[in-house]
């Protein structure tokens, strides 16, 4: 009798996903007479996103390892939120993220790509590499108002499944510790350092107020852009003076005014981080610190060359110059992987979670996040995982007050277990397995090219 393989179709128009029965084709080639065409695309179309049942037993050892962990997950991120650091600076986070991996026989290796807040952890030797990205940074004065606690726990959780069934499912799982999301672009500098060449699949999750499996993110500029002056006195002789105050002043009302023609999904928001040191003295040097927003690359091209003339007005305006600097890496937005995001929605369905239809997930940009670079070229997803905050959303202190409490608690546990069973249908799958094992071929082949 033939094999009847079960699949999971995702139908992201009517929002669910459907298990059926399949059986192999005659010539012993499985499904591949039924793969649609653009399946070894680089996304996967999402009503094609057929994904193949994993091995119960597999899934419940996995489950039970997760299990096993729980009371020190919790206290991983309840001490990581209780000692918040910020970015490149997060050497404590990295210690107490290390620990539990550490224990159960991870390979450990600090400072990859140059970054000293950076890491990987392995465990297994199997060929298909399954990333698990975890997040320790903290924000300015506000602390875990990101619930970056949550995704390094969740993260590790997943992780220590994963290994539970690495041999099972013939993977090697990478957690790669990320420093610097909230400004720095950890993940970009690893990316582009080769930390992610042999990652297979790059997952993890992140808090929010709501339940989004497909989220969207927006492609982000971080910019410095600095006014060069000339000082003298602000009474006596101004006439000698060239204002760089004066300069930002006509520059932020520029920008203000630019807002009424910006593209559907621009935004532009910054703060004067420097204007002078006295009253008395005619300011020769000021600051803007300026984020640049846009749905995708090419929308945000087009706002920084808009935004680039605002700040050259106010500079020709007040008789300066000045300069623009990019502080960190380019974000790119979030393209998640049609399977994987398909596989991760019906998981946190099954853990009683429900998250909000496709077709508003473009309504509820989370931001900004070097995730996005990552889905740019290796298959990924980047889901939000609610917990109850009252109300508060993130970057607010309510919000970083919440990442402690039990919602937060479940969060982690919820979030762990579903990537775990996310990366595991996926690698049983042999369909995905080898489009994407196919993907890593080309980027390592690709980026040989570019040494020579």
């Amino acid at each position: 009798m033939p094999e009847i393989f079960r699949l999971t179709w995702c139908d992201k128009s009517r929002s669910q996903c459907k298990t059926v029965g399949m059986s192999p084709s005659r010539n012993g080639d499985d499904r591949n007479s039924h793969v649609p065409i653009g399946w070894h695309d680089n996304v996967v179309p999402a009503s094609d996103a057929a994904v193949a049942a994993a091995d119960p037993d597999v899934l419940a050892a996995s489950d039970a390892a997760l299990a096993a962990c729980r009371d020190q997950l919790l206290a991983l991120s309840h001490e990581i939120h209780a000692e918040p650091e910020l970015a490149f600076e997060e050497f404590r986070s990295v210690a107490k993220t290390m620990e539990p991996l550490r224990e159960r026989g991870f390979h450990i290796e600090s400072g990859v790509a140059d970054l000293p807040t950076a890491f990987t952890a392995e465990y297994g030797s199997g060929d298909l590499v399954v990333g698990i990205c975890a997040e320790y940074d903290a924000l300015p004065e506000i602390g875990h108002a990101c619930g970056h606690n949550i995704i390094a726990a969740s993260s590790v959780g997943a992780a220590l499944a994963l290994a539970a069934v690495a041999d099972e499912c013939g993977i090697t799982v990478k957690l790669l510790g990320t420093p610097a999301e909230e400004s720095g672009g950890g993940k970009v500098l690893m990316l582009d350092r080769g930390v992610f060449d042999d990652v297979a699949m790059a997952l993890m999750v992140h808090p929010g107020p709501e339940d989004i499996a497909g989220a969207h993110s927006l492609a982000l500029a971080d910019l410095s852009v600095v006014f060069h002056g000339r000082e003298s006195h602000a009474s006596a002789a101004p006439q000698y003076g060239r204002n760089a105050l004066d300069a930002l002043t006509v520059a932020q009302v520029a920008l203000g005014l630019l807002r009424q023609h910006l593209q559907p999904g621009q935004q532009l928001h910054g703060i004067v981080g420097s204007g002078g040191v006295a009253p008395n003295i005619v300011p020769g040097h000021a600051e803007l610190l300026y984020y640049l927003r846009a749905v995708d690359s090419a929308a945000l091209d087009d706002l920084m060359q808009r935004a680039s003339a605002c700040f050259e007005a106010g500079a020709l305006a007040t008789g300066c110059t000045h300069e623009i600097r990019k502080l960190a890496p380019t974000y790119t937005e979030l393209t998640p992987d049609s399977a994987l995001l398909c596989a991760y929605r019906e998981q946190i369905r099954q853990l009683g979670r429900e998250p909000i239809a496709p077709q508003f997930e473009a309504a509820r940009p989370l931001g900004s996040t070097d995730m996005g670079n990552v889905t740019n070229v290796i298959a990924g997803i980047h889901p939000v995982i609610g917990i109850d905050a009252g109300g508060a959303v993130t970057h607010q202190p309510a919000f970083a007050a919440a990442a402690v409490n039990a919602s937060a608690d479940r969060a982690v546990m919820d979030g762990a277990t579903a990537l775990a069973r996310t990366a595991i249908h996926i690698a049983g799958d042999k369909v995905h397995r080898d489009r994407l094992s196919e993907r890593v071929i080309q980027r390592q082949f690709q980026r040989q090219e570019d040494i020579r």
